[in-house]
């Protein structure tokens, strides 16, 4: 009796799940509070603050573009107003219609997504990628211009030619940088433009020359999550479906890849660069799927509440759900 109770006492406290696209920068959080208060300079020195953390700088503009007002009048407007050459104001407003682009379009398959969501996606995308060309002079160094041309051409066909060239000067301006590449792997994947071949070569190929310790190196997992989900998972989640995935996620070889990445990326030490946490979520679900229990438990203790990547909705339903099912299933809690 006494066992039981000291055991039940020392069971993990679930974390309340935090889908704060910010995650644990808590500075960005707050300057995002002040930003939609109306205080747009402090939307500009988080970012200026970044300085040549790419990775960092990147995240940061994501989260702004997200809390940018859609109706004119607002705190970017100002700002635009104010500087309207500023490379950080520009780049974010590029960023910020290239975000409600991919709301406008949503997250389902194109056979779900009514014309007018297509419609809406490419006239917001083709706003983002001429502000993004303006930006790619303004910030010659910042790669996060590139991103978002990569971005657009989801849905501005014309320019889908230019991806090779545009993925070349993101490199160039930051040679292994998380956005760019998880964008590309995303561009090329079977369910957009691409192949499971091209999506997996062009992951693998980034993760072999990457340094230990870049994010970069997980991009193979990544796309071992796509290809299962594009294969069992497309357009349904099903028990079929999940039974296949683990199948496919326990295979020898995909076990060996999946142990590949995570030693070059954790090998340098605990990960700190900004999309960690990314990283983190992505290993866990592999976990999950995988049946290492323990190993699952030990990710979701370095991931604390923060729920990082979508991909949990791929295999689970839901993105909160997956996360928290999971949770207790690590952690032995009913």
């Amino acid at each position: 009796m006494l066992g039981r109770l000291l055991r039940r006492g020392s069971a993990p406290v679930m974390p309340e799940p935090d889908r704060d696209m910010a995650l644990d920068d808590r500075e960005l959080r707050a300057a995002r509070g002040l930003a939609v208060a109306g205080d747009w300079a402090a939307a500009r020195d988080i970012v200026a603050t970044a300085g040549a953390d790419w990775e960092r700088r990147g995240l940061r503009l994501k989260v702004l573009a997200e809390a940018a007002p859609q109706d004119a009048g607002g705190w970017l407007d100002a700002w635009l107003l104010d500087a309207p050459d500023d490379p950080i104001a520009v780049t974010l407003n590029a960023a910020a219609l290239s975000d409600r682009a991919g709301k406008a379009r949503g997250a389902a398959p194109a056979a779900q997504t009514s014309e007018e969501q297509f419609r809406s996606f490419a006239e917001l995308s083709e706003r983002s990628h001429a502000e993004a060309v303006r930006a790619l002079t303004l910030a010659p160094d910042d790669p996060m211009p590139c991103t978002i041309l990569l971005g657009s051409m989801f849905a501005v066909r014309d320019q889908r030619g230019a991806f090779r060239e545009v993925l070349a000067e993101a490199r160039r301006r930051d040679r292994y940088n998380f956005d760019a590449h998880w964008t590309a792997v995303n561009f090329q994947c079977e369910k957009w433009f691409g192949s499971h071949r091209a999506m997996f070569d062009l992951a693998r190929e980034t993760a072999s020359e990457a340094p230990a310790g870049s994010g970069v190196t997980m991009l193979p997992l990544f796309a071992h999550l796509e290809y299962a989900m594009r294969q069992y998972c497309w357009g349904k989640v099903s028990r079929d479906g999940l039974i296949n995935c683990r199948r496919y996620f326990q295979r020898d070889d995909v076990q060996r890849e999946l142990d590949a990445c995570v030693t070059k990326w954790r090998s340098p030490g605990p990960p700190v660069h900004a999309r960690a946490l990314v990283c983190e979520n992505w290993l866990a679900v592999a976990y999950a799927l995988s049946g290492r229990r323990d190993e699952c438990a030990a990710v979701f203790g370095r991931i604390g509440p923060y729920v990082a990547s979508h991909v949990w909705a791929y295999f689970f339903g839901s993105t909160v759900g997956g996360f928290v099912a999971n949770w207790k299933w690590a952690n032995r809690v009913r």
